[in-house]
Order: C-alpha cells, then sequence, then structure tokens
C-alpha cells in the first residue's frame, strides 16, 4: 500500500480493463505507480476478451478508418485486434423504466470477469489513488435514430463520433438512470470522467451539429430564433460546398490568420454567433444535467469532469471551459495532435472535391491556421499532415500546444482546474516532447490516454518529465 498522493502535482491515466485482466492488477498498478509516479487512474465500467475477426469491435478504434494506431502494449500478444465486450456490472433494470433506452446488457463476460474492474478499483485506492470512471456524456448503448443530431437541411451528418443529439431527453433519462447504477455499483471512486459533452469537429458535417427536433425545441424555449440561425448556418454550409474561393483563403492563409475576414462575415451574419451562443449554452446545459443527476444520485461529493476540443475547435464544439466550472471540477482539453493533423486531411478533402477551383496549398496553409496548429506553416500539400504512423512523430509544433493550454487556462480564469490530456499514441521521443509541453506549463495537472499506448520506455519516462 502507498501513502496518499494528494501533495503532488496531479497525473492520471486511463486503463481500459482489457489489461487488467490480460496483466493483472498487481502488475497494471506497480506500472502506474512505481514506473509512472501517478496520483489518478480513470477506467470504464466494462470488460472485454479477444473475439473472431469482425465479431464486437477492432482495438485500437479505426477513427473513420484513417487510423494506422497500433498498441505499445501487447493485448494477448497482439498489438491490435477484435474485441468482445460487456458490462462489468449488473445494471437495475427498474431504473430504466423511465427511458426508451435499455441499461448495458451483460453476459457471459460480466459473470466471468466482471468483478475484475471492481476489484482494480478497490485496489488502486488501497495505493492512494484517485479513481475514476470516463464514460460518454450523449452515448446511450443502440443510439436511436431519432435522437442522432441532424445537418440545417434535415440530413444525417458525416461523421466520426457517435453521439446522440446533446438536447435529446430520451438520452438525458438513460443518463440520469446509468449514472445512479453506477454510483451504487462502484460507491468508492471519486467521480465521473465525460467524454464530449460537446458536438465534436473532426470532419465538416460534424461542425454543423445539430439541427435536430430536440435542439429546436430546447433553443426555442430558450428565447433562441432557431429558424433564422437554420437558415443562415444553412448558407454557409452551402457556400462551403460550392461557393469557396482562393481569394477568402488568403485572408485566413495570411499572416493576420483571417482574422478580419471572420470579424466581418459575424458582423454580416449575427445569426452565426448565434448559433455558437446556442451551441455552448447546450453545452453546459447538458453538464448542468450531469451534475444535477449525480447529486440526485447521492453522489453529491462525487467529482464532475470533462473532456472536451482545445481551442480554437471548442468555439464550434460549443464548449465554454469558464463556465464549466459551474458543475465540474476539472476541465480536461484534449491534445489529440495526431486528431488535428487528420483533421486538415478530412476537412481539406472535402472542401477540395466541393470547390473544384482551390487551390491545394492555399487550402492546406488555410486550414493550419484556422486550426492554429503552428507559427509557420510550411505545408504544401494536404498530404503534409494526415493521421501520422506509429514511428512518426506528430506534426504539431510546441508553440502551438502551449498556446492551446494557456488559452484553456485564460478563459478557466482559475475558476476551475485544467488538466489537459495527452494521447499516448507515437514514438517515444515524440511523445515525451508533447508530455513536456504540459509539465513546462502552468497547467493544474495532466491525464495521459491511455496505458496501451504506454510501453515500460514511456512509462519510466512519464515519472522523470512528470517529477
Amino acid at each position: 500500500m502507498k501513502p496518499s498522493q494528494s501533495s503532488k502535482r496531479f497525473l492520471g491515466i486511463t486503463v481500459v480493463p482489457y489489461y487488467v485482466l490480460y496483466e493483472g492488477i498487481e502488475k497494471v498498478l506497480k506500472n502506474l505507480v512505481n514506473r509512472a509516479d501517478v496520483t489518478a487512474v480513470a477506467c470504464s465500467p466494462s470488460i472485454g476478451v479477444p473475439a473472431r475477426e469482425g465479431e464486437g469491435r477492432f482495438q485500437p478504434p479505426d477513427d473513420a478508418g484513417s487510423s494506422p494506431r497500433i498498441f505499445d502494449r501487447p493485448l494477448w500478444n497482439k498489438k491490435a485486434l477484435w474485441i468482445r465486450s460487456a458490462p462489468s456490472f449488473y445494471p437495475c433494470e427498474s431504473y430504466y423504466s423511465e427511458t426508451p433506452y435499455d441499461p448495458p446488457q451483460p453476459n457471459d463476460l460480466t459473470r466471468k470477469y466482471g468483478h475484475i474492474v471492481k476489484d482494480f478499483i478497490d485496489a488502486a485506492c488501497d495505493y492512494g489513488l484517485k479513481v475514476y470512471l470516463q464514460i460518454g456524456a450523449s452515448s446511450p448503448p443502440g443510439l436511436h435514430d431519432e435522437d442522432l443530431p441532424l445537418l440545417p437541411n434535415g440530413c444525417l451528418p458525416k461523421r466520426m463520433a457517435n453521439i446522440g443529439s446533446l438536447a435529446s431527453e430520451a438520452i438525458r433519462s438513460y443518463n440520469r438512470a446509468y449514472i445512479r447504477d453506477l454510483l451504487e455499483n462502484y460507491p468508492q471512486i471519486a467521480g465521473v470522467r465525460l467524454d464530449w459533452p460537446e458536438y465534436p469537429c473532426y470532419m465538416i458535417d460534424e461542425a454543423f451539429q445539430d439541427f435536430s427536433s430536440h435542439v429546436q425545441k430546447w433553443a426555442e424555449m430558450r428565447g433562441f430564433d432557431f429558424g433564422s440561425i437554420r437558415q443562415k448556418v444553412g448558407d454557409l454550409y452551402d457556400y462551403l460546398h460550392g461557393g469557396l474561393t482562393n481569394r477568402e483563403l488568403a485572408e485566413i492563409a495570411s499572416p493576420d490568420r483571417g482574422k478580419f475576414l471572420m470579424l466581418r462575415l459575424l458582423r454580416r451574419s449575427p445569426e452565426t454567433l448565434e448559433w455558437l451562443r446556442l451551441k455552448s449554452a447546450l453545452s453546459l446545459d447538458l453538464l448542468r444535467d450531469w451534475r444535477d443527476a449525480l447529486t440526485l444520485c447521492g453522489g453529491e461529493d462525487k467529482e464532475l469532469s470533462a473532456n472536451a476540443f482545445s481551442p480554437p475547435f471548442s468555439i464550434l464544439t460549443g464548449f465554454d471551459f469558464y463556465n464549466a466550472a459551474d458543475y465540474c471540477s476539472a476541465v480536461s482539453p484534449k491534445l489529440y495532435t495526431m486528431h488535428w493533423s487528420m483533421m486538415v486531411e478530412f476537412w481539406g478533402s472535402e472542401l477540395l472535391a466541393a470547390n473544384p477551383g482551390l487551390e491545394e496549398s492555399i487550402l492546406v496553409k488555410a486550414l493550419a491556421h484556422l486550426f492554429d496548429l503552428g507559427d509557420e506553416i510550411t505545408a504544401e500539400k494536404i498530404s503534409d499532415y494526415g493521421y501520422p504512423k506509429p514511428n512518426e512523430p506528430h506534426p504539431i509544433p510546441n508553440e502551438a500546444q502551449y498556446r492551446k493550454i494557456e488559452q484553456v487556462i485564460a478563459e478557466a480564469a482559475g475558476r476551475v482546474q485544467v488538466t489537459p490530456i495527452v494521447h499516448g499514441y507515437g514514438p517515444l521521443e515524440d511523445f515525451c516532447r508533447r508530455l513536456e509541453v504540459v509539465a513546462e506549463s502552468s497547467a493544474d495537472g495532466v491525464w495521459i490516454n491511455r496505458y496501451g499506448y504506454l510501453s515500460d520506455e514511456k512509462l519510466d519516462a512519464i515519472g522523470e518529465i512528470w517529477r
């Protein structure tokens, strides 16, 4: 047993319970504590085992077919494999009587291995670690078609993140039942970490979510002119898919980075600014609903924290780091640099296809500036970005990452803890470089996602860098 680590600067690592089952509880915890010197750990309330090809889900995630990721740590002697999974607990069916969503469905894996998650949480607490459950903010199992986010034209968006409408009362009722179940099964946790309490923007279509009837009803009840917003935002979507010109892109690719262009557009279309305000208000309302559910279920002492896109993406996703403090004890901007690079490819390929007259070199510089991926952009082709391979460094310089961290800290204004998330994927040297950016910042701590991408060498490096 280790003494309390509360005096150390916060350091958490997320662990998928597959590794706890495969490596064993003690090995995982000794790696986390003795090598990385962590103060916290997060896991999901699920368990899994290897499956036949095509059965279950492929791990690591394929990120809409773009990801070449493999694990650093072998899992059942493989670095990529199909996994069959199940909830790690038996839900109370009656809790879900007021939601159209069924509870997670236990199976033979729950019976055989479900106890592993509780045993791991108990052991981690004995080591003096804070333990969190990480769950989706708007992702019930078997997401119903009527709860899917929609584009301004009423069509389904092309997207990478399978989330539901943040305004869906059906999803919120499921969340309330689910958190009640989790607190009863895992009362020893320090809190809950929500993923995507916002509208992700990996693809262009995702940035234009959500104009479903759920959001219309929610918005109109709060005084938003939903019809005008939908019309103007729909015009913007159509403009990006056929009206975009090299002249406008050149403004964004210029040293001014399109600041004057953006201000002109917002002045000309205040409805677009209202749309951004609407998404922010909706994200905050979802956080409020989660906080209320925690308190109602006896978890008033449990922490609520949120993972979210970093600036400037957070303007599009709707996440408000300042006002999230009303409901959260911590916010974690994602420093998922491989995704930022991938987004240049996703957005760039679609814009080129929709606007045949665009010059690729201007477009790639404009997107890199729009996403704030560096002070000096030298890329000439979309292929200069894309998803880095396991042995390739991520093409995002330190100053861009540092700037995003400090922007969140400035916005949070001391009202909430800021604990950025660094992704473990990538070669050792590049991972260390990215972790050092956070270590040298004024952030309150760091999360690292996730144990499967952390070799023994990386775990040792984490301990050295963070100490």
